[in-house]
């Protein structure tokens, strides 16, 4: 049995035959990550209902929690209007999306105007990625 693949056609790579992917807590809406997909990463994404990932700096397929054990359990996959950006709506299993060890990849916000801006952290690290990583 073959599987349809009529639905990435819609879908528009870049000329690396990439599109980005924002990871969205299915639940409390919170943007936990941006990576990056290609045709591959999505086709197992859809087949297997877990998150896959097209790993820029190691070149490789990566299924989010094969090393960190922080799987995300795909519920929904939107594409934008110009089908170049994908939203996976997902349950972070741990509670943690990112390499540092927090909920989300963005917990930096830039605060003051101008001449005073500046980074601050806002979220805490929820666990070490020493003892993430191994």
């Amino acid at each position: 049995m073959s599987l349809n693949t009529d639905w990435l056609a819609a879908v528009t790579f870049d000329s690396n035959g990439l599109i980005p992917a924002i990871a969205q807590d299915a639940k409390s809406d919170a943007i936990l990550m941006v990576a990056w997909m290609n045709a591959e990463a999505l086709s197992e994404t859809v087949q297997s209902g877990r998150a896959v990932y097209w790993s820029r700096s190691r070149a490789r397929l990566w299924r989010k929690g094969e090393e960190s054990g922080h799987v995300q359990t795909v519920s929904e996959i939107r594409l934008d209007c110009d089908g170049d950006v994908i939203l996976l709506k997902v349950e972070q299993q741990g509670g943690i999306a990112c390499h540092t060890g927090r909920e989300s990849c963005f917990f930096r916000r830039l605060d003051g105007h101008a001449n005073d801006a500046r980074w601050t952290i806002t979220d805490p690290v929820l666990k070490d990625p020493k003892l993430i990583y191994k």
